[in-house]
């Protein structure tokens, strides 16, 4: 066991070597403030193996604005692939000076009864006067019950472990969940030439192109990616929404889960159950398309009116016409038809490591705009931590630099306060794509 690290004081601890690590390190070096990155893998490890080999960003590659590190390659309207993603995050811990400690897993966080923090890792025990846990919201792949339910030839893999189709034996694959994975997922099947079944979520969707423009570009003019999560009359709503299923994949182009249909892969409603064999699924295809293309749809309607009262010229383009109908009623599948199943069912959290009560009965973490109830501890990287740019590329780097200001002001005698009568919890749910409705 390597203890280079053991005993070590410093400032500020960043537990977590992605997006959002790198960039509180790259803020906190830019304020002089001592601290060190600690990555229980490599960093960039959730792009490097958490991905399949055609992922790419559904976000354009301009969005790409880690602080002090945006996007210099000579496509700007395209979307970079996981590989790419990986060296655009190794370029930026070099040209930053990170000092970046791999391999290093922290096992334990105590709050100490003087102030600051014990941080126990596998590179021995280290004090630190602040801890930012940028560890991000997806730690543990989910899978729900009734999978042990399926026959046993029945290859299972969640979407973490999948690569590409090859991977999966020859037959039919079912694909669970219509998030942004599940749908990228299913499509990388589809064109592969499988025969795909899919369970619909309540998934949104989003066109990729409108009035000439990407929608992202539209969406960042209007300030969506900036607009703070306390300006919303129905926060935890807005929170809990799942994200809108679009791709990047091959310049970039909409998801249409009809098109597909109309194409010969098979669509249901949410998985129920499993019976007999037979998996079950609800009735709620129809619904659950129709909602998907509504809030499309809607996002379209709101491009409209700020063309409109911005005089932008912007060329008129036809609406969306639903090209496939779903048939009335619930739909079962025979499971020894079946080859395979792709659970794109979301994450859970692993927090118990952390031992400090920042974290609420359904064991969210607490906090407002990442910064905790305890004196010194903080979030980054979250899903709605502040904006809806939070947990992106796009988003991240204000509230490093919120946080760093936070730390700056502390260092000089300033006051810690708990900013919020009301803690608030930002994980979002995954789709429902599953019911009973299981919460990720």
């Amino acid at each position: 066991m390597n203890f280079e690290l053991d005993g070590l004081h410093r400032p500020v601890i960043v537990v977590g070597g992605g997006q959002a690590g790198l960039s509180m390190s790259h803020c906190l070096t830019a304020a002089g403030v001592g601290h060190l990155v600690l990555e229980r893998e490599r960093a960039g490890h959730e792009w490097r193996t958490r991905r399949w080999d055609s992922f790419c960003l559904v976000t354009p590659n301009w969005q790409c604005r880690l602080p002090g590190f945006p996007y210099a390659g000579d496509d700007p309207d395209g979307f970079m692939v996981r590989d790419e993603i990986v060296a655009y995050l190794e370029a930026y811990a070099k040209e930053s000076g990170v000092p970046l400690h791999e391999g290093v897993e922290a096992t334990r966080l105590r709050q100490l009864p003087g102030g600051g923090f014990r941080l126990t890792t596998s590179a021995g025990e280290l004090t630190a006067d602040h801890v930012v846990l940028a560890t991000g919201p997806y730690q543990v792949p989910l899978k729900p019950r009734l999978a042990e339910r399926l026959p046993e030839h029945v290859v299972q893999l969640h979407s973490a472990e999948y690569r590409n189709p090859a991977q999966l034996p020859d037959g039919d694959v079912l694909v669970v969940g219509t998030g942004q994975s599940g749908c990228q997922i299913a499509e990388d099947l589809h064109l592969a030439g499988r025969r795909v079944h899919l369970a619909v979520g309540s998934a949104p969707r989003v066109a990729r192109r409108y009035r000439g423009r990407d929608v992202v570009a539209w969406l960042d003019e209007m300030g969506y990616y900036a607009r703070g999560i306390d300006e919303f009359a129905d926060a935890d709503a807005v929170r809990f929404r799942a994200n809108h299923y679009v791709t990047g994949r091959d310049g970039g182009r909409d998801i249409d889960l009809r098109a597909f249909a109309a194409q010969g892969m098979r669509l249901y409603g949410r998985l129920t159950g499993v019976r007999g064999g037979q998996l079950e699924f609800a009735d709620d295809l129809r619904r659950n398309l129709d909602a998907a293309d509504a809030v499309s749809e809607g996002i379209k309607d709101s491009i409209d009116a700020f063309i409109a009262q911005r005089g932008i010229a912007a060329a008129r383009e036809a609406r969306y016409r639903p090209v496939w109908e779903p048939p009335d009623g619930p739909r079962t599948l025979d499971g020894e038809a079946l080859s395979a199943v792709v659970w794109s069912t979301g994450f859970g959290r692993d927090h118990r490591w952390i031992d400090v009560p920042v974290f609420d009965g359904k064991g969210y973490p607490t906090h407002h705009r990442g910064v905790t109830s305890c004196p010194g501890l903080y979030f980054l990287g979250l899903p709605w931590q502040h904006t809806w740019g939070s947990g992106r590329f796009c988003g991240v780097a204000a509230d490093a630099e919120y946080l760093t200001r936070r730390i700056s002001d502390v260092g000089r005698g300033g006051d810690v306060r708990w900013l919020s009568g009301t803690p608030v919890s930002t994980y979002p749910a995954d789709d429902d794509w599953v019911a009973p409705r299981t919460v990720a």
